[in-house]
């Protein structure tokens, strides 16, 4: 799980966006962000996202549509989303959404460049997605 970094920023307001699939997100320095809610489920800091170490990532295809059903908050240092494709176990502490905001250029160039090398698309889910597996590993 990403933690919460020291003196690092923290939301003032958090809206859910329903209609055009982004989380708003206000932070105290000022900063604001409308997060995909797609970037968030490719991003998940799970272990089924993540893997349980270097080189585990899995790949997250098919995940254009996926809508956050749920948010609930965890502590005072993040929030929980349960995401319509049932994933539903990672915690996204306020300084990895706040990662997620401030870097999503270079996320989405990455996570697209991936999609083309394993010749999946984001709008069309894996045969495992399918099946209600994990998609495929990425190296």
């Amino acid at each position: 799980m990403a933690g919460l970094e020291p003196n690092s920023p923290t939301p003032t307001a958090l809206t859910v966006h329903q209609a055009s699939r982004v989380l708003e997100v206000t932070f105290d320095d000022g900063a604001s962000f409308r997060i995909p809610f797609e970037l968030m489920r490719v991003y998940s800091p799970s272990a089924e996202v993540q893997g349980h170490g270097p080189g585990q990532e899995v790949l997250q295809a098919g995940k254009a549509d996926v809508v956050i059903e749920q948010l609930a908050p965890v502590g005072h240092y993040g929030v929980q989303p349960t995401f319509s494709d049932g994933h539903e176990s990672g915690i996204f502490s306020w300084t990895l959404l706040y990662r997620l905001g401030s870097q999503q250029a270079e996320l989405w160039k990455r996570y697209e460049e991936r999609l083309a090398a394993g010749g999946l698309s984001r709008h069309v889910p894996t045969a495992a997605d399918a099946a209600g597996g994990s998609a495929c590993s990425h190296p």
